[in-house]
Formats: C-alpha cells, structure tokens, sequence
C-alpha cells in the first residue's frame, strides 16, 4: 500500500515537530509548512493526500487556505483550533473541512482522528464507485464525478454538503434524524455541533432549490429531522 503524505501547516515550531513526529511514527510521510503561503506552494508542487492546518496562520490565514484547497481538490482536512474559535470552526467546516481537533490536545488523538477520517472517506469513495448517478426530474447527482446538476446547469457544492444530499437522494422519503447524518457524514463526531446539519441542509437548498423558502427536495420533518422527497 502506498504510504500517504500529510501536509502540516502550523507556525508553532514545537506543535509541527511533535504532530509530525507522531504522524511519522504511525507511518505516514509528512512535510511541514509555517504559514498558509508556504502551504500553497507545497500543495501545488506535492500534491499531499492529507492536510492537518492550524487555524490562526501566518500570511494566509487557515479559512482561507481551506477555501483555497477545496477550490481545487477533495484533500481530507483536518483543523487545529483554539477553544474559543468555535464560530471559526463552524465556518472551516462549511467550507470543507472534515474534522477539527480543539488544542491543546493529544497527538495520538489527532493521528487517530486522520485514521479515522481516512477509513470514512475511503468507504464513502467505495460506495460512490459502486453507485450509479441519480436522476430525478430537473435534478441530476453523479456520485463518480461528485457533480450535481440543476435544470442542466452544475452547481457548486462542498464536499459535506454533495455526500448529504447524495445520502438523502440514495434513500427517498426516508427521513433522517440530525444524530444520524452527524454519524454518516461527519462519522459520528459528537464534538460538532447538530446546527451544523442545519446549516447545511440551509445552504443545499439555496443551491439546488427553485424557491429555498418553499422546499419541494429537501423538507423539514419537524421534530424528527430531514427527507428527500424525488
């Protein structure tokens, strides 16, 4: 198997020496960037399969390095914030990221949390390839190209929000609870916040919707949670 190369973007030279000593240990490759310029540039000529970014940074701050990655890759991100950053993670996960490790905090948890969030998304990859496109009647989602398609036109979608709407799509008039799209999508992590579910399936129907007011797609199941209606 292929060892995996995880990009470090900390500007605190103790914190990146240990994350990196202990990512290593666990048998990754890792390079290490101070600031959010730096990290570009490796990420441009490297092509990691792993970003692990703190939040306050340097030159680029780690929002706006999230947004800049996911404008170009599906990369897994993982970001270290500060407790009282909570509405600064909330933002780094609407724009992608996959989890966040709140610091001070335990190397060996944060390698776990990479294992973790590498496990999921090589099954939500497994699954994909094994699921053909959905089609309803102005609304197309290809689970292999990850595009989603509206009266023929695509719209953009984050990486959480195309696997909601895709887990909904899969399973019509079904209705989920917050609880468990946390556990499908987020993996079951009890640190994020349930509104973050909410917001979410605010922004999908902003995206996917002809009047998000008046959902036809994504409805509200009040005091139980969400469904697709085809």
């Amino acid at each position: 198997m292929e060892t995996k190369t995880i990009l470090v973007v900390e500007d605190e030279a103790s914190i990146a020496e240990v994350v990196s000593l202990y990512l290593k240990r666990a048998g990754y490759n890792v390079q290490i960037a101070s600031d959010g310029r730096k990290a570009m540039n490796i990420f441009e000529r490297q092509s990691p399969d792993f970003v692990i970014l703190d939040l306050m940074l340097p030159e680029v701050d780690g929002l706006a390095l999230t947004r800049w990655l996911r404008d170009r890759s599906d990369v897994p991100i993982i970001m270290l914030t500060a407790r009282r950053e909570e509405i600064d993670r909330i933002s780094g996960l609407e724009l992608g990221a996959d989890d966040y490790v709140v610091k001070p905090f335990s190397p060996p948890e944060l390698v776990s949390r990479v294992r973790a969030v590498m496990r999921r998304l090589g099954r939500e990859q497994g699954e994909a390839e094994s699921e053909r496109s959905l089609s309803f009647d102005g609304l197309n989602i290809d689970p292999l190209s990850r595009v989603v398609t509206v009266k023929d036109s695509s719209v953009d979608l984050t990486a959480k929000e195309f696997d909601m709407l895709y887990l909904l799509a899969r399973h019509p008039k079904q209705v989920f609870t917050r609880e468990q799209l946390l556990d499908r999508i987020w993996g079951g992590a009890a640190y994020i916040d349930p509104g973050t579910v909410t917001v979410h399936v605010r922004r999908l129907r902003e995206k996917i919707e002809e009047d998000p007011s008046k959902p036809m797609r994504l409805l509200t199941v009040w005091g139980v949670g969400y469904k697709f209606e085809p």
